[in-house]
């Protein structure tokens, strides 16, 4: 659980033999994309500050909206990973956390799938840190990492802006219900689909604008409330067909309706014919 709020890090940088730079640029296996790594100096047991960005080969500037997913390892053992599919719309992942427990060499894996809400085949770019000057010959072999099964989502934009971290454990029941529920039925995987096509039409919107604006982000977080005890329902539940899949899904569409919509309006029925008493 230590690993928690902080695991969405960002690939650490590959050392040379003898020293490690606190920036770092390497290019994907494929080569469509760069990625700069930067981070802050490492005491161990203590929070590193990470950031990283997505850079356009051609025209050197950061690519917005990445699919991206991470694999983190030390010495050879998975620590983390390989996390779920996610989104970043501004092509940056910046001041996210992770905590060195102690000295070693610790692999990062990005993979990436998707630019510009385009998936791509896979491309990996691995760094590598080494904490500890009895550790400054780091291990050249990376770790092996299982590439994402997850091909129908991408991250919540909207959910992760409000929260402010992609770990955040709001944001990880969302994934949690699309991969273990939603996805598991051929009526969902269409849902999901259609959903997609919708949601990042506008998402990336609202969630920059979440950055730029600390009340609206505020209120999105109450907005966001009910959505989210509602849709919790659903783990409680089996989901064993496509009609049990459509009949749950059905009733959560129309229990968020009355909650949205219909109790707003009462209220305001109610208001008005309290005035007009």
């Amino acid at each position: 659980m230590k690993f928690l709020f902080g695991l969405f890090l960002i690939p650490l940088l590959f050392t040379s033999a003898f020293a490690q730079s606190n920036e770092q640029v390497m290019s994907t296996d494929k080569g469509t994309l760069d990625v700069k790594l930067s981070y802050d100096e490492i005491t161990t047991g203590e929070l590193t500050t990470l950031r990283t960005d997505f850079i356009n080969p051609q025209t050197q500037k950061i690519q917005e909206h990445i699919d991206w997913s991470l694999t983190v390892s030390k010495e050879g053992e998975t620590l983390w990973g390989p996390t779920p599919l996610s989104h970043t719309s501004e092509g940056s992942l910046k001041n996210l956390k992770y905590e060195f427990e102690e000295d070693g060499t610790y692999n990062f894996e990005f993979g990436i799938e998707g630019i510009l809400f385009q998936p791509i085949p896979l491309e990996k770019v691995s760094f590598v840190i080494v904490v500890g000057e009895a550790n400054a010959q780091p291990d050249n072999q990376l770790p092996e990492t299982s590439e994402p099964s997850d091909d129908n989502g991408g991250g919540c934009l909207i959910a992760t802006a409000t929260y402010g971290s992609e770990l955040a454990p709001q944001v990880q029941q969302l994934r949690e219900l699309r991969d273990n529920k939603i996805l598991q039925t051929e009526s969902g995987k269409s849902f999901m689909n259609s959903f997609n096509e919708f949601y990042y039409s506008f998402s990336p919107i609202i969630a920059d604008y979440e950055r730029e604006n600390p009340i609206f982000k505020e209120s999105m977080k109450v907005t966001l409330t009910p959505l989210l005890t509602s849709l919790s329902l659903l783990n409680h539940v089996n989901i064993d067909s496509e009609q049990e899949m459509l009949s749950y899904g059905i009733s959560l569409i129309l229990l968020n309706i009355g909650m949205y919509a219909g109790i707003p309006v009462f209220g305001i029925l109610k208001l008005y014919q309290f005035r007009k008493n």
